[in-house]
């Protein structure tokens, strides 16, 4: 792992460009008045030897509390972030103008420093306190709050409404439609009725909008059919990554809203890019932990930065929860929903006559459950009806009900199944309990169906003469029947095929229909493994203690020291905030301080200083920090901002703040304010 800390020489260049008046302001924190003539690398020097001493590094480490803590490893975390990056982060915690108070606070106090790089202000780590620092940066315990998976505990689970199992039964569902879509590409109205029925609580636009994303379902004409090919493609998946591909193509689908015509290779390189993302955060995890909810998310920032990826939290916390990768089990608190899976894609010999994970009832009623392999699910589908979920719900443990019924079978037939094909699937799934009526009805159905066909497919006619050409290999494959004398039916995919052939069989004028267009006519598996990088990221249950006991000692010694000297009022309170702000390290700090002296907060009865720092806040564009008795509940209501303007309106002067959350700006009466105070800009700003 990259060092979060640069040479020295770099944290120096760093001062040496920050604003004049900054830079000496600074200087005279820690050494007092300065004397001329006076060169700033003898300075930086004098500064490198004063914060390399002993006494000093254990006042900065004493210092150092839980807050401070959690700042620095995001720092090392993220590498030398940008302050943006800090406020996503910590959006969950800190308001943006608290973390800016934060940080120019570590900044004051040497331990943090800015630097600019292609136009972008980053946060770093100070090196001159490498050893002192190090062992914050290795501990990201309090980033990330963990707790201990108690097996007692009863998850409040959500309908999982997108799991494999229920994508078996979409497959079933669509094909007993002979029309999914009005004319304008919205499902008709008795479909969502009978879909409601079936899956409860299902956006049935939006989930079927999802598989178009992933290319498993195309619309034709006002049909909904399924693409072969690559549901073949996603059936050499592990379950997670299918279920990573499932979260993907939900998250991808709810934030383009991409309409009626969805076109699979537009989204294929962001449902690649986003279920990489998945795979990685979903690795990260521990099944053996609860996650808070701002634990997920920050790991979701996290990766961000290292992924480059745009992701809304919110969007992708609800697909994982909806196709089962994780589930709720307290108040925004989670955990994964089952072990990790292996690699490897569905093995239908897994399943057989000792292991049944299908039900056959009376009434050809056909009960199939959760344990049940992927490919095995999708066969069964290919003959079954849906009916409904076994309680009116789904979830990742549910069962569903499906039919075989006389429909159902005839669109099996229709496909290529065989009924001993339906027969064997149904004894090795369920134990060998397809009874003899069943068995006997197939056969039955079977018969009928060889008796009166309608075809469909590509039809050849040939002239006498050219006859001789079904002698041929090439177009002889082609034929699977002869309809009469000259007229052949081939495939229904072989229109390009049969005219290559006649062309190479010297034929140079072909009557042919327009081709069709065909779903899934890429080439290769369409789905790929994702590649496994989790988070470099140990997540532990319990970090480091703090004791602000040694703090508390030191600001109490320095007060005390504070009380001996005679300096003004106005040059005493500031010396006092130094201390509260632990910006002092040693006590000639306090006897040889150079003081400009700089007023940070007003209150309630103080309306010249109020209107002193409001004025210097506009002018410096600076946040402030407000406490006002303007809310509902008459109790002190904080805002976070950056004031816009001062203005007099009835006799009151009002201040404008535009807040720090993007709401609308707030107008509140100066006098109204308990506390006001102004947030240092950056040291490093000019």
């Amino acid at each position: 792992m990259k060092s979060p800390f640069r040479e020295k020489e770099f944290w120096k260049s760093a001062l040496m460009t920050m604003p004049d008046n900054s830079f000496f302001e600074l200087l005279r924190s820690i050494f007092g008045k300065i004397k001329t003539p006076f060169n700033k690398q003898t300075l930086l020097y004098d500064l490198e030897t004063f914060l390399l001493r002993e006494d000093i590094q254990k006042i900065i480490a004493a210092y150092i509390d839980e807050t401070d803590a959690k700042i620095i490893a995001a720092i090392a975390l993220f590498g030398e972030p940008a302050p943006g990056d800090l406020e996503n982060f910590f959006s969950d915690e800190y308001s943006g103008a608290k973390l800016q108070d934060i940080i120019v606070n570590l900044e004051e106090r040497f331990i943090l420093y800015r630097f600019t790089e292609e136009k972008t202000a980053r946060l770093a780590l100070n090196p001159v306190l490498e050893n002192l620092l190090q062992p914050f940066t290795t501990d990201i315990s309090a980033l990330f709050p963990v707790e201990q998976k108690i097996e007692s505990a009863i998850p409040e689970v959500k309908p999982v409404i997108f799991n494999e199992l229920t994508l078996a039964a979409l497959l079933s569902f669509t094909a007993q439609w002979d029309s999914f879509y009005r004319s304008e590409g919205v499902i008709r109205r008795k479909v969502n009725e009978a879909g409601r029925s079936c899956f409860p609580g299902m956006d049935l636009q939006a989930v079927i909008g999802s598989l178009q994303v992933l290319g498993l379902f195309y619309i034709e004409a006002d049909l909904l059919l399924s693409d072969k090919r690559r549901l073949d493609d996603f059936c050499t998946l592990s379950p997670q990554t299918r279920s990573e591909y499932l979260a993907a193509a939900m998250l991808v689908y709810n934030e383009t809203k991409p309409g009626a015509e969805i076109l699979p290779p537009l989204f294929r390189n962001i449902i690649r890019i986003t279920v990489n993302f998945i795979h990685n955060l979903i690795n990260s995890l521990n099944t053996n932990s609860i996650y808070p909810e701002k634990t997920i998310k920050r790991l979701m920032e996290v990766l961000k930065t290292q992924t480059d990826v745009s992701i809304n939290n919110d969007l992708l916390l609800e697909a994982l929860e909806k196709t089962g990768l994780i589930m709720q089990v307290k108040t925004k608190s989670y955990q994964l929903c089952r072990e990790k899976q292996d690699p490897a894609g569905d093995d239908i010999t897994t399943h057989n006559a000792v292991n049944p994970v299908i039900a056959i009832d009376s009434g050809n009623s056909i009960l199939v459950y959760p344990e049940i392999n992927f490919t095995d699910a999708i066969s069964l589908a290919s003959f079954l009806n849906i009916r409904e979920a076994s309680d009116g719900s789904l979830t990742a443990n549910k069962v569903i009900c499906f039919k075989l019924d006389k429909d159902s079978a005839v669109r099996a037939f229709n496909n290529g199944i065989t009924a001993a094909d339906i027969i064997n699937l149904l004894n090795r799934l369920s134990g060998r309990k397809a009874d003899e009526t069943l068995i006997w009805n197939l056969n039955d159905w079977e018969k009928r169906h060889r008796e009166i066909s309608l075809k469909q497919g590509v039809v050849l006619t040939l002239a006498e003469e050219h006859r001789y050409l079904t002698q041929t290999k090439p177009l002889a494959e082609l034929i699977s029947e002869i309809l009469a004398p000259g007229v052949y039916l081939l495939g229904r995919s072989t229109l390009g095929e049969a005219a290559d052939v006649l062309h190479n069989a010297g034929i140079d004028i072909i009557a042919r229909k327009k081709e069709r267009k065909e779903a899934g006519a890429a080439a290769g598996n369409y789905f790929q493994k994702p590649p496994s990088r989790p988070l470099q990221i140990t997540l532990k249950t319990k970090g480091t203690d703090f004791k602000s006991e040694n703090a508390a000692v030191l600001t109490a010694k320095f007060h005390a020291i504070l009380e001996t000297i005679s300096p003004g009022k106005p040059e005493k309170d500031e010396l006092s905030a130094r201390i509260e702000r632990r910006l002092v390290l040693c006590e000639t700090q306090l006897r040889e301080a150079n003081i400009r002296y700089e007023k940070l907060e007003a209150r309630t009865i103080d309306y010249v200083g109020k209107q002193h720092i409001a004025k210097q806040a506009i002018a410096q564009k600076s946040p402030v920090e407000i406490i006002w008795q303007g809310s509902r509940n008459g109790k002190g209501e904080s805002i976070f901002g950056i004031p816009q303007s001062l203005e007099r309106e009835a006799g009151e002067q009002i201040l404008v703040i535009a807040q720090a959350d993007g709401k609308e700006p707030v107008r509140i009466p100066l006098a109204k304010i308990s506390l006001l105070r102004r947030i240092k800009k950056s040291i490093f700003e000019r």
